[in-house]
């Protein structure tokens, strides 16, 4: 699992305000589409989701899947891994925040999913890429709703 997806946008935000949005998980079923459930299962001394359970709902795909998460202390990054899932051999990521001047943040999300199920490696790559155009468009318009 060497390949990754990456993209980038830039959300009118300054890095906290991205990253609040990014850590607030029981939130994500009201503006993550797929998202039917989030429960947060363990936290850190901040208070930040470290354990992590998702039900989604793509339609032609359905997954209840764990992430474990690593925060870094300066804010500027958040990273996961995959701990179980129903459909998902390995799944890594990571949302990288900069802060661009005064009310901006660019936000580039890697993302890398192995499924259980064969897949041609053009298909997953593309499904990655949908994924993270998605994820970044719905956190910009949360964010700048």
């Amino acid at each position: 699992m060497t390949d990754s997806t990456e993209q980038s946008t830039i959300i009118a935000a300054d890095v906290a305000a991205v990253m609040a949005v990014i850590a607030d998980f029981e939130n994500y079923p009201e503006w993550v589409g797929a998202a039917r459930e989030v429960t947060v299962l363990e936290r850190d001394a901040a208070g930040r989701g470290v354990h992590v359970r998702f039900v989604l709902d793509a339609g032609v795909l359905a997954d209840t899947y764990e992430l474990r998460y690593e925060w870094a202390d300066d804010g500027s990054s958040v990273s996961w891994r995959l701990v179980s899932s129903d459909l998902q051999r390995d799944q890594r990521g990571q949302y990288l925040l900069a802060q661009q001047v005064a009310g901006s943040t660019k936000v580039t999300y890697t993302l890398t999913v192995d499924l259980k199920i064969p897949m041609i490696s053009q298909l997953k790559r593309r499904a990655e890429k949908a994924i993270t155009t998605s994820a970044l468009s719905d956190l910009k318009k949360r964010v700048e709703g």
